[in-house]
């Protein structure tokens, strides 16, 4: 049973991780109709160089991210210790309203933000796509601060304050460094869902302004070329630094007392 185990592992891995490996070997051939044997080429990383749209939507995408890690990990933090730390009439309501945002699909909150955002007069742009980044990505950072509070001893702050802190100074100098981590953690996974957003992005985006997820749809519409390969191959290196940086900093799993 282990070594079907181990198996079916090694089946599942081969067959997420293949498509991404030919796709980002794809990207080197000189061929742009994928034609074998492989050519080695940088031809369509100098071609992706010159290509202003796919850089500015990129750029603009990596701003949004930016924008949104910050602000969703300030309002997502301090939504955390208000729900960890506080005891509130609809508290449980609260926390039980966190889930939906991450159940719902992106499609039907992606409608229901048009329709919202034309009605209020908010209107569509970079400040309509940060505002529905943000508000998708602050369930995640609640959650993510919210896990690492309750590995942090409550009674850390109260030793603090015994000894003359008062209770702000004992969070800042106490709490807020145990929790560090897991507040690095959430902010780098509100940037990876930001970066990677489509469906929010497609439908709050302007003719003059869209993001890189868009403009590699619209681009895979008109024709595909192998330029595609090259900035996804760019975004997926991106995502993956993301994912490396959080899993070394938020050390997921680990629940022992950080002194």
């Amino acid at each position: 049973m282990r070594s079907l185990g181990r198996f079916y592992l090694i089946v599942v891995l081969v067959f997420l991780y293949t498509p991404i490996l030919v796709m980002m070997a794809m990207g080197f051939n000189a061929s742009p109709l994928y034609e074998l044997p492989f050519s080695f080429s940088t031809r369509w990383y100098e071609a992706l160089w010159n290509n202003s749209i796919l850089l500015t939507a990129g750029m603009n995408s990596i701003i949004i991210a930016i924008i949104t890690a910050v602000v969703a990990t300030t309002l997502g933090t301090m939504a955390s210790v208000a729900l960890s730390r506080s005891t509130f009439r609809g508290k449980s309501f609260l926390q039980i309203m966190l889930l939906p945002p991450i159940a719902i699909p992106w499609l039907i909150t992606g409608t229901a933000m048009l329709i919202f955002f034309y009605w209020t007069g908010i209107g569509r742009g970079m400040h309509a796509i940060i505002i529905g980044h943000v508000a998708l990505a602050i369930p995640y950072v609640v959650l993510v601060v919210g896990t690492g509070f309750r590995t942090i001893r409550a009674d850390l702050e109260e030793a603090a304050m015994s000894l003359g802190s008062t209770p702000v100074h004992a969070f800042f100098s106490v709490t807020l460094p145990l929790l560090y981590p897991s507040i690095l953690g959430a902010a780098l996974f509100a940037f990876a869902v930001s970066l990677d957003q489509f469906v929010i992005s497609y439908f709050l985006a302007t003719p003059g302004f869209t993001t890189l997820p868009v403009q590699i749809y619209s681009s895979i519409r008109k024709g595909f070329t192998p330029e595609i390969n090259a900035i996804s191959t760019v975004l997926l290196l991106g995502s993956m630094t993301v994912i490396l940086i959080f899993a070394r900093f938020a050390k997921p799993g680990d629940t022992r007392d950080k002194r």
